[in-house]
C-alpha cells in the first residue's frame, strides 16, 4: 500500500467543531498553515482568562479556542457584508481572517497579567506584530495585507474596525466564549444577530443598521457586566495581582543572588535585564506557556523567602488572601493597621508587601474613541449615544472605579 506523504496534497480545508459556535470552516489553505505553526499551537497552552478558573472552575479555555472563534466570526461578518453588496475580494477575506487569527499570537503565559513582567514594556500586540512579520517572511509575503489590517492601516477602514474597535469580532467572541465557560449568563450575547446588522456606509466605515440598536446596547451592557462580575471580580483581580507580584518578587530575589528553580526559558527571563527584544528573547518567549509559571510556583512554595512562599501557596493551594471591595479608596490608617498585624503574625518587618490596594476602572462605552454609528434608512448615520431610540447607551458612558484591599486571611 502506498502512503502519500506530500504535504502539498494534504487536505487543509478542514472543519473544526467548536463548543460555542458549532462548526468552524477553514476556507483558505494559508489559514491551516498558520494554525499548524508552532507559534500558534503554543496558544493551546495559554489560558484565555488567566487564573479565572480559581473562581469559575469551567474557565479553562485557551487563546487557541478564542483565536479560532474570532476567525469564524470574521468569516461570518464578511459573508454578511458581501450579501449586502459590499465588494470584498478573496485576498481581502484571506487577509482579514489571517489578521484576526493571529491577533493574540504574541500573548505570553497567563496572557495580560504577566506580559510586562517577562518582556518589560512589550505589549502583546507588539509581540504579535513581531511574530506576524517573522511568519510573513516564512510564508513568502502572504501575510502582508493581514499585517496592514492588524495595524489599522488598510485603506478600507471597515476591515481595520472588524479587527480592532468597540465592536470588533475579537470582543464578540471573547464575551460569548467567556460567558459560556464561566457560566455567567449576563455575558451571553447574540453574535449572529449583531453580525447580521453590520453594514458599511459610503465612507467605508463599519456601521450598524439602525434596527439593530438594542442588540448593540445589549452587547455593551453585557460587556460591562462581564467586567465587573467576571474579569474584575475581586478574587479574579486578586489572583491576577498575585501573579504579577510573584514574578516581580522572583526577579528581585534572583537579582540579589538567590537561585530559584525554574524551567530553562523562564529562568532566562528572570535574569534578563531591561533591553529591546533580541532574536534569542523572541525565540525563548515563543517556547514559554502557562505550564512554566505553574511549575515554578509549585517549587517556590518551599522558598526560604516568606513573601514568595506565601504568595505561591495562596495560588497553588487556592488559599487566597482576604479581600474587601469598595467604591472609595481605603483609609490609610486602616491599611496601616493591617500591615502592623501582618508583621506581628509572620514575624517580619515588610508586611506592606502582603497588604495592597488594587484599583480597577472601566469605561463601558467611549463616545469619543471610535464611536459606534447607526445607519439610517435614508443612508445617513448617527452616533449610537445620540440616537432617539437608545435606552441604555447614555448610562454607560461614565468611568467607574473600584478599590480592592487585600491582606493575609490569617490576620482576620
Amino acid at each position: 500500500m502506498c502512503i502519500n506523504t506530500d504535504v502539498s496534497m494534504q487536505n487543509k480545508l478542514k472543519i473544526i467543531n467548536d463548543p460555542v459556535h458549532g462548526f468552524i470552516k477553514i476556507p483558505h489553505e494559508i489559514l491551516f498553515d498558520i494554525i499548524e505553526h508552532p507559534y500558534f499551537q503554543r496558544l493551546r497552552r495559554i489560558g484565555q482568562t488567566g487564573l479565572l478558573n480559581l473562581i469559575f472552575p469551567g474557565a479553562t479555555h485557551t487563546r487557541f479556542h478564542h483565536a479560532l472563534g474570532a476567525m469564524h466570526l470574521m468569516f461570518t461578518a464578511l459573508e454578511t457584508l458581501k450579501q449586502k453588496g459590499v465588494k470584498i475580494s478573496d485576498e481581502e477575506e484571506k487577509g482579514a481572517m489571517l489578521a484576526i487569527l493571529m491577533h493574540d499570537i504574541g500573548h505570553g503565559p497567563f496572557s495580560h497579567a504577566l506580559e510586562s513582567m517577562l518582556m518589560d514594556d512589550w505589549h502583546h500586540e507588539n509581540l504579535s506584530l513581531l511574530l506576524m512579520n517573522r511568519l510573513n517572511n516564512e510564508f513568502s509575503g502572504q501575510l502582508s495585507m493581514a499585517i496592514e489590517m492588524f495595524q489599522g492601516k488598510y485603506h478600507r477602514k471597515f476591515f481595520n474596525q472588524l479587527i480592532s474597535s468597540q465592536l470588533d469580532v475579537d470582543r464578540l467572541d471573547y464575551l460569548k466564549r467567556d460567558s459560556f465557560f464561566t457560566g455567567v449568563s449576563e455575558g451571553n450575547i447574540n453574535t449572529q444577530r449583531i453580525i447580521s446588522m453590520m453594514n458599511v456606509c459610503e465612507e467605508g466605515e463599519l456601521v450598524i443598521d439602525a434596527k439593530g440598536i438594542y442588540s448593540i446596547e445589549n452587547f455593551l451592557t453585557a460587556r460591562m457586566f462581564m467586567y465587573w462580575q467576571v474579569y474584575y471580580h475581586k478574587t479574579s483581580a486578586l489572583a491576577e495581582f498575585l501573579l504579577v507580584k510573584i514574578l516581580e518578587r522572583a526577579k528581585y530575589l534572583v537579582s540579589q543572588g538567590t537561585d530559584l528553580p525554574a524551567t530553562e526559558n523562564l529562568k532566562y527571563f528572570l535574569y534578563r535585564g531591561k533591553s529591546s527584544a533580541t532574536d534569542e528573547d523572541v525565540e525563548r518567549f515563543t517556547q514559554l506557556d502557562d505550564n512554566d509559571v505553574i511549575q515554578a510556583m509549585k517549587s517556590w512554595q518551599n522558598s526560604d523567602d516568606v513573601i514568595l512562599s506565601y504568595w505561591c501557596k495562596c495560588v497553588i493551594q487556592r488559599n487566597l488572601p482576604k479581600t474587601i471591595i469598595s467604591s472609595h479608596q481605603f483609609n490609610r490608617e486602616f491599611i496601616e493597621e493591617k500591615i502592623k498585624k501582618t508583621n506581628e503574625f509572620f514575624g517580619i518587618d515588610n508586611g506592606d508587601q502582603l497588604v495592597h490596594e488594587i484599583k480597577r476602572k472601566l469605561l463601558p462605552y467611549n463616545t469619543k474613541k471610535q464611536p459606534i454609528y447607526l445607519l439610517r434608512k435614508n443612508g445617513g448615520k448617527i452616533r449610537l449615544d445620540e440616537s432617539e431610540d437608545q435606552l441604555l447607551s447614555g448610562l454607560i458612558v461614565n468611568k467607574t472605579t473600584r478599590y480592592i484591599l487585600t491582606f493575609p486571611r490569617d490576620i482576620s
